[in-house]
This record gives structure tokens, C-alpha cells and sequence, in this order.
């Protein structure tokens, strides 16, 4: 049995050499709100439904009292104008382990191929201790050419001894990707590293360096009046994922230590 089912909603699209943008849950959840707000502002068409034995074992209850299950989808962006194409990766999950993620990233820059995809961008936070003022932007890349054309004022490139490995389709894409030769790019904005916290201000920063550097017209206005709704969305399914983590962390450290570990409810 595969363990990703990708369907496909619609007529396959045709689109100029897009540029594919990633935003899935991670710190601060910078990239999904980014992403999220990206797509309803854009008003991107959905065109595949991902899901797999390798997301968490856990089903969602929606504000209707329905149960939905974790999934990620691709949308896509049509411009008529001369402005590029783009492939936006959204959802509520990542893989949950090491070799998951790493096919979840070729499945998914087989995509990007299918679809001639010129560029990658994938976003993120970095963690600090405290609750930054006005977050900086970061970069990081696959070459030294794409860190050019998105370096100014606002992205910095030294990012070498800020940040640890990044962990995740974030980072794992870039590896992957300059193994086919397609450049990319992370766009990595400071957040607040609490798992419960929400980088609204962060996501925005992000959405700046997006919306100046491939000419979309959004109105990043919009996201301060959304704060709240997403807030209430975005938390609930980060508690919930969180306990699901970490219980599956404590049973796995349970098996490895022969069920010695007892009573401890908390892994740091």
C-alpha cells in the first residue's frame, strides 16, 4: 500500500514556469499563516489533496462537529498579466518522521517538475526566547545566485551561527532540490519559540519581502482585522497536534528505555 495519496481536484492547469512557495506548520507558525493568508488573498485554486499513514494519528473536529483528517494541499495562482505563476503548499501537518519527510520533499518537487517550476521559496520562524519588536528576515539558499536576488535592506544573508540545522520539508526541500538543479530559497522571519504562539507580525514581515519581490498585489492590511479568527483556528490545532507529539514521543522513549521511564509526562 503507497503511503501518499495525492488527488487531484479539477483540470490540471497550465502555468508559465511557476514559482513554488511552501508554508507548512513549524515554529511560530510563520509559514502557514503566511501561506494561508497568500492564498485567500490571491484567491489560488486548490489542484491536489495530499494525505498519508505518515501524518499524525489524529483526526480534527471542525466547527461543524465533523472530523476532518490532517492534510496538506497544493493550490495554484494564474496571472494574465505578466507576473509569474505560482504553486502555494499549505495544510495543517508535516510528516512525522525522518524518512516520511524526505519522500513527502521528492513527492513534492516532483510536482514542481511535472509543472516546470522555476523557483522554490519555503518559509519559516526562528525560534528566540523572547518576543522579538520588529522581526528580521533571514535567507538561506541552495546557491549563492538566488540569495542575490532576494538579499536588501530587509532580508539579511549571514544567517550561518543564528540558526541549528532547519528541520523539516522547509529545509529538506532546498537539499533535495539542488540535487535536480531547481534553486531555492528559505525566507526565515524571528518569532517568539513558545509552540503555542502565533507570528502573526512575523508571518507579515514575510509577506513584505513576498509581495515587493514577485509583484503581488495584496493588501497585508487585512491581516492585522484576520489576527483573531486565525488565532482561534490556528491555536486550537497546534494544542492538539502538540499532544499528539508528545505522547507519541513518550511512548517511543518508553520502548528505547525498556518502560523505565515512569511517571514523566514532559520531554524538554
Amino acid at each position: 500500500m503507497s503511503t501518499w495519496k495525492i488527488e487531484q481536484i479539477g483540470k490540471k492547469p497550465l502555468l508559465k514556469k511557476p514559482i513554488f512557495i511552501e508554508g507548512l506548520p513549524g515554529i511560530g507558525n510563520v509559514g502557514k499563516v503566511a501561506i494561508d493568508f497568500l492564498i485567500d488573498e490571491l484567491k489560488a485554486k486548490k489542484i491536489y489533496e495530499i494525505n498519508s499513514y505518515s501524518f499524525p494519528h489524529c483526526v480534527f473536529v471542525n466547527e461543524d462537529n465533523l472530523v476532518e483528517l490532517p492534510t496538506i494541499r497544493l493550490f495554484y495562482k494564474k496571472f494574465n498579466d505578466g507576473k509569474q505563476d505560482l504553486l502555494l503548499l499549505a495544510g495543517d501537518v508535516q510528516p512525522t518522521d525522518e524518512i516520511s519527510s524526505y519522500e513527502f520533499s521528492e513527492k513534492i518537487l516532483d510536482l514542481v517538475q511535472q509543472f516546470k517550476g522555476k523557483e522554490i521559496i519555503t518559509l519559516g520562524g526562528i525560534g528566540l526566547s523572547d518576543m522579538p519588536k520588529k522581526p528580521r528576515v533571514y535567507c538561506t539558499a541552495n546557491c549563492k545566485g538566488i540569495i542575490k536576488r532576494y538579499k536588501n535592506k530587509i532580508v539579511k544573508d549571514k544567517l550561518y551561527g543564528i540558526v541549528g540545522p532547519i528541520v523539516g520539508v522547509s529545509g529538506l526541500l532546498l537539499g533535495l532540490a539542488q540535487k535536480r538543479k531547481i534553486e531555492a530559497i528559505a525566507l526565515l522571519a524571528e518569532t517568539y519559540g513558545h509552540p503555542l504562539y502565533l507570528g502573526i507580525k512575523s508571518a507579515k514581515e514575510v509577506l513584505k519581502v513576498l509581495s515587493k519581490e514577485l509583484k503581488l498585489d495584496i493588501n497585508l492590511n487585512k491581516l492585522d482585522k484576520e489576527i483573531e479568527d486565525i488565532e482561534k483556528d490556528i491555536i486550537k490545532r497546534t494544542e492538539d497536534l502538540t499532544d499528539v507529539s508528545r505522547q507519541a514521543a513518550l511512548k517511543k522513549l518508553k520502548g528505547k528505555l525498556g518502560g523505565k521511564l515512569g511517571d514523566v509526562s514532559y520531554i524538554g
